[in-house]
């Protein structure tokens, strides 16, 4: 039988008391002692009293719990989890719902989440970290968007500013890093841009592994109607909102939620408790506005009051602490919440406090919270803060939940009360605006966004302009592609062209969430297959196809694709972005190129009538496995039961995922040279089938070649490819390049010039080999020595 529960409950305002409601309802529990706790959890709650002990005083807390047997901490408000409360009470052997020191940053530092969200490629907005003023103040004179500032520390949910012209920004940096307005909490400021669209509030479970979303809330802010008005800790909720349909809500948890989640644990914080994310819903998809690593207020007055009767918020609360939160049910009644808080007149600014309250009777399914009250000697009820009651009502649609909320309101009494009139307006604006076009259908509801295409066509203009060279503009946005090729130079040119794609390795930039390095392999597979024709590489086309178009991962493939058409010498001059719903999943994408060359009539290669027995190979060095054999290399990270994330085996400085993401060489500029010189007879691009399928495709029938697989380092990526799949060698040579991504065939007598002008362009040239006839390799096209001596691992 499981043991009852005695819970110390840290805090004093409307979440704690929801909290503990909800807690007194669990037939688990035994007592909840609330610190220091407030009027309503003072009175009227069954198994529930306050102690008088604030919630940073961790001696006074860790005695009195020893002292009364708690077994179950639940920390409230944010402060002590920065200060470490979770370890303090961990290290007495009481558990404790919520995250470590490390994980609280997520809250305590702004610029520790953002830095986070930038590693682990969560969607958030632009954003720079300063401790100067001055030069926070000349990053926003140049940033071409609207900005928000905020204080990097804790604030106590008011360290945000949102300025409307660049001179109110200049005057809020001095507010904050030079006048600490918001104290030490200002010692660093986050200038990040601002994103306009609907907020939402998503709370979640998590026990370090396994996330579960609650369902999601609209906070309002401001203090007075119409969103008007200085920040304040939240006047009103409701939930859910309906603005944030059943695949947004997948997209949340899919590209946010659970990356969060695991991206903490890899790096060495998992995350224990509820997990509170501020989403903005942009033109481009939902992204992070901030982390909080505790319950919001006042988010808990109207999620809590919606878990279903058959969930035991005290069960759940355990279950995360022991790693086992899959195990128990976390339901939600059909329904919606709404709350409005009652604040003291003249908050956020300065207000009075101790003025009686006179709480009458309500109606059935509300339920008024108590934030900033407190009970006097003469058991009658004060005020005692800025916000001070939050009445949540209930109801199977949001019309009834707030005029519940409201019902709530009107049966509170006090001196100068003041609350806003207007909670959920968001939210009825926009279902009037369904309402209106629900016989209308548009491309978006079939779920593919013209907005979020154009978008993308402005945020990749930039990298597209920048690949302009000669014969092209770098201009997108029109019908086609064109190129001049007489302003290029050619006289008598031949034109080719190459079309590829990057195959399953784009598995692993899914997998890892790693998107700025695979557009490099697109556009490697197509020029490389150009050169080996002596072909200069013009210009590039990209096709991206989803399921549902990701602006900003999309974005990061086309500045991969960028990156590799300037390392590569072409344009790239237009593309296809298809989003498809249904054809491919959520997440998912695929990625193909088409490139066209040009090279002169008389310095096409292969030069079939000069290639001959006696003729040198060089190799030119390979980056990794480039893009080729990659359904066999998950076949062995799946084997070898390491993730992605891990440690790179052969290479500690990356995860593996990195490492194998490392993108295919580029070629181009340093054959070019050699190409032109007419110093190569043929060029073979190592690509699916290795040495033993590529090296023929540019040989007479009646030549083959021997390879020396001694001549070159056999790198570490391959030494763990066949050792951890127990790889045979003779496939290693027809899967993978094997360290050698190009191979050239040259006279003898040119070896020596041909590897002066490779090495003078950056290349680790070896000689690996020489040409054979057939009759000199027994009928053989590709003769592999010293595989067996050499690749060893």
């Amino acid at each position: 039988m499981e043991s009852k529960l005695v819970v110390l409950l840290l805090g004093n305002g409307g979440r704690e008391h929801t909290i503990a409601w909800k807690l007194a309802q669990s037939d688990r529990v035994e007592r909840v002692f609330v610190a220091p706790g407030n009027g309503g959890t003072a009175f009227g709650l069954n198994k529930v009293e306050n102690v008088n002990i604030g919630v940073l005083d961790f001696a006074a807390l860790t005695k009195f719990a020893v002292e009364n047997n708690v077994n179950f901490v639940i920390p409230g408000p944010e402060q002590p989890l920065v200060e470490g409360v979770t370890s303090v009470f961990q290290k007495i052997g009481i558990p404790v719902f919520g995250p470590s020191v490390k994980a609280a940053r997520m809250e305590g530092s702004k610029t520790f989440s953002k830095d986070f969200m930038k590693k682990h490629n969560i969607p958030t907005a632009a954003y720079e970290n300063f401790t100067d003023a001055a030069a926070a103040r000349e990053y926003i004179r140049q940033a071409d968007f609207n900005v928000v500032l905020k204080a990097s520390g804790l604030a106590a949910g008011k360290g945000v500013l949102i300025p409307e012209t660049k001179e109110e920004a200049y005057q809020g940096v001095d507010q904050i890093l030079v006048d600490k307005v918001f104290g030490d909490a200002g010692n660093e400021l986050v200038v990040e841009e601002f994103l306009d669209g609907q907020e939402l509030s998503i709370l979640a479970f998590a026990d370090g592994y396994t996330v579960v979303p609650l369902p999601p809330a609209q906070d309002h802010k401001r203090i007075f109607d119409n969103d008007q008005g200085p920040n304040t800790g939240g006047m009103g909720c409701y939930c859910p909102t309906p603005v944030a349909t059943p695949e947004i809500l997948a997209d949340i948890k899919r590209t946010i939620l659970q990356p969060t989640i695991d991206g903490m644990r890899r790096d060495g914080f998992p995350f224990v408790g509820i997990l509170f994310t501020g989403i903005m819903l942009t033109s481009s998809g939902p992204k992070v506005l901030e982390y909080n690593v505790r319950f919001g207020d006042p988010e808990t007055e109207v999620v809590l009051p919606l878990l279903s009767d058959d969930t035991d918020l005290a069960e759940v609360m355990v279950a995360c602490t022991e790693g086992r939160l899959d195990s128990v049910r976390v339901g939600v009644k059909p329904g919606f919440a709404a709350t409005v808080v009652i604040a003291s007149g003249g908050y956020p600014g300065a207000y009075p406090t101790g003025k009686e309250i006179v709480l009458q009777s309500t109606e059935e399914d509300v339920i008024v919270f108590h934030a900033g009250t407190t009970i006097k000697e003469d058991k009658k009820l004060y005020t005692s803060g800025g916000r001070v009651l939050a009445a949540t009502g209930v109801a199977k649609d949001l019309r009834g939940a707030v005029d519940k909320a409201y019902s709530g309101v009107r049966s509170i009494v006090f001196e100068e009360m003041f609350y806003r009139r207007d909670i959920a307006h968001r939210a009825f604006k926009y279902l009037a605006e369904q309402s209106a076009s629900a016989n209308q259908m548009t491309y978006a509801q079939a779920g593919v966004s013209i907005d979020a295409g154009n978008l993308l066509v402005q945020k990749i203009k930039p990298l597209v302009k920048a690949t302009r060279r000669v014969g092209a503009d770098g201009e997108i946005g029109g019908f086609g592609g064109l190129f001049d090729l007489k302003a290029a130079g050619f006289r008598d040119p031949i034109l080719v062209s190459a079309t590829d794609g990057v195959g399953t390795k784009l598995k692993l930039a899914h997998m890892t969430g790693i998107h700025d390095t695979i557009g490099i392999d697109v556009v490697a597979m197509n020029v490389n297959d150009l050169i080996v024709q002596g072909a200069e590489s013009l210009f590039f086309l990209d096709y991206y196809a989803c399921g549902k178009l990701e602006v900003e991962v999309a974005k990061d493939v086309v500045k991969g694709v960028a990156e590799g058409c300037l390392m590569a010498g072409c344009a790239l001059v237009g593309g296809e972005t298809s989003e498809m719903p249904g054809l491919y999943t959520p997440g998912d994408y695929d990625l193909a190129g088409f490139a066209v060359g040009a090279v002169e009539r008389n310095k096409i290669i292969p030069r079939m009538d000069l290639i001959k027995a006696g003729d040198v190979l060089l190799g030119l060095t390979s980056s990794g496995a480039h893009s080729n054999g990659y359904s066999l290399i998950r076949k062995i990270v799946e084997k070898s039961n390491q993730e992605l994330h891990s440690p790179c085996p052969w290479d500690k400085t990356q995860t593996l995922g990195q490492s194998l993401l490392t993108p295919t060489r580029i070629y181009v500029k340093q054959l070019l040279p050699v190409v032109r010189k007419d110093l190569v007879k043929a060029m073979a691009h190592i690509t699916g089938g290795g040495f033993i399928d590529n090296i023929p495709r540019v040989l007479p029938h009646e030549l083959g070649v021997e390879v020396d697989a001694s001549a070159w380092p056999f790198p570490d990526v391959f030494k763990w490819i066949m050792a951890t799949g127990n790889v045979p060698h003779r496939e290693m040579a027809r899967t993978f390049n094997c360290g050698i991504g190009m191979v050239l065939v040259v006279n003898a007598e040119d070896v020596e010039e041909v590897t002066a002008l490779c090495r003078a362009e950056g290349e680790v040239v070896y000689q690996i080999g020489a040409l054979k006839t057939k009759e000199e390799n027994n009928g053989e096209e590709v003769v592999m020595r010293n595989m067996e001596s050499s690749w060893v691992v």
